[in-house]
């Protein structure tokens, strides 16, 4: 018989439900675009037709490990998402990089 997950939650001990939502989170934190765009529970023809391209750009975008970054902040914002990027010191200091924060443009 199978059991749902609120009633094996329910019985995990509090140290166990800590450890869940640790790793939760930590997994939340790093996505690919493929996997963000699951986790909003969206569909590449749906980004594709919020840009204005093809399904199969859309899958070819997913793939790119190197991209404009208009191209990634159209993306995002097509997912419901504003891009931010920061630059990460060594003794833990972050400054918001502030110059690419134009308004995201068609993907074309």
């Amino acid at each position: 018989m199978a059991r749902s997950f609120q009633e094996l939650r329910s019985k995990m001990s509090p140290s166990g439900k800590a450890a869940s939502a640790a790793e939760y989170d930590r997994l939340t934190k790093e996505l690919s675009l493929q996997e963000l765009r699951k986790a909003r529970e969206l569909t590449q023809t749906s980004i594709a037709a919020e840009l204005e391209i093809a399904q199969g750009d859309v899958s070819k975008l997913e793939r790119r490990t190197d991209m404009y970054i208009s191209t990634l902040a159209n993306y995002l914002h097509a997912v419901g998402a504003e891009l931010e990027i920061r630059a990460v010191f060594p003794d833990g200091h972050a400054v918001k990089i502030t110059q690419f924060a134009e308004e995201p443009r068609s993907a074309r």
